[in-house]
């Protein structure tokens, strides 16, 4: 049996970003069914590089397929200056859970944005308006292209407002999508008061107000994905109709870590998980809802999913470098 090798731009063009909400949606389904294993994840700090490495392993079974895998990653802010490297850099492998034969080893940077991309897509349609028209994006980095993407598939975009420090990224941004939305720059306050707003910031101190988001506004919290981070007004969050994606990685690392570990926030101020919404057991949005919030850290079983729509879809193209990774002589 041959491993297939799926390299950023196999992903990327194999892993169909509609395909991969419905898959990250049907994980999220399975999740609250209990239908999937997800240990917690893993850290290897090492501040020696100012940096860390994740250990993410799930498996899931979503119904009509089922599939297990773990995800290497890392965070090392300084990779960008000082070694020409993305800050994050992902590997992925992806086993057969009958057998566990590695079907596959496949970029997971790529992947990772795309997941994550997904889920906010997933929580914007459980619980943004329906007639959500405008978004907000505090970020113009990478995740940002693919926030506007997956969030365009499931509500009807027109308007776009990307915030961040850096003009030229903001600019670029513009230039990226300008034949196909409304968009321009401008200030986080004017983001902030979209139907959507998407924040994709490492930031330890709030930069979005209360006061600047409108009435209605659903908040996909992006940025924070360690102990300390922390992008929205600890008011937004008491405010809100509060949904998390796993309650120990959003108490220990979500948006909602720092508020969480001052005792400003409880179980008493969250609504309750994204799963059993998707799952139909909670409800989404209800008409008498105004603010909401998703944070979202994610999850090993957002991975998995993904995976799974990058190596079929591979599979079925004759994409792809098949090798030998593991001996499979009995003898």
């Amino acid at each position: 049996m041959q491993t297939l090798l799926l390299g950023p731009d196999d992903v990327a063009d194999y892993a169909n970003l509609p395909a991969v909400i419905d898959a990250v949606s049907a994980a999220f389904a399975a999740d609250a069914r209990g239908d999937t294993i997800m240990p917690a994840k893993s850290y290897i700090d090492l501040p020696e590089y100012n940096g860390d490495f994740r250990s993410m392993p799930a498996y899931v079974h979503a119904g009509e397929w089922d599939a297990a895998a773990v995800k290497w990653v890392n965070v090392h802010p300084d990779n960008p200056t000082d070694h020409d490297l993305p800050t994050v850099l992902g590997t992925l492998i992806y086993s057969d859970p009958e057998t566990a034969f590695p079907l596959s080893v496949m970029d997971g940077t790529v992947l990772t944005r795309l997941r994550t991309g997904a889920a906010a897509a997933v929580a914007t349609d459980h619980l943004a308006v329906p007639d959500a028209d405008s978004l907000g994006l505090v970020g113009a980095g990478t995740q940002s292209y693919t926030q506007l993407e997956a969030i365009a598939t499931v509500r009807d975009i027109e308007t776009v407002v990307i915030a961040d420090r850096d003009p030229e990224k903001q600019q670029a941004f513009v230039d990226h999508f300008s034949g196909r939305f409304e968009v321009r720059a401008g200030s986080i306050a004017e983001a902030a008061g979209c139907d959507v707003l998407s924040t994709i910031t490492p930031v330890e101190s709030p930069i979005v107000e209360r006061s600047w988001l409108g009435d209605r506004t659903h908040v996909n919290a992006i940025g924070a994905d360690a102990a300390g981070k922390h992008e929205h007004d600890d008011q937004t969050l008491l405010d809100a109709k509060l949904v998390i994606d796993d309650y120990e990685q959003c108490t220990h690392s979500g948006e909602i870590n720092v508020p969480w570990s001052a005792g400003v926030l409880s179980d008493a101020d969250l609504y309750g998980e994204l799963g059993p919404i998707v799952a139909g057991d909670l409800d989404g949005r209800t008409p008498e809802d105004g603010l909401t919030v998703f944070d979202s850290t994610g999850l090993a079983i957002q991975d998995v999913a993904a995976a799974h729509v990058a190596y079929e879809g591979a599979r079925a193209a004759g994409a792809g470098t098949d090798f030998e990774l593991v001996g499979t002589d009995r003898t």
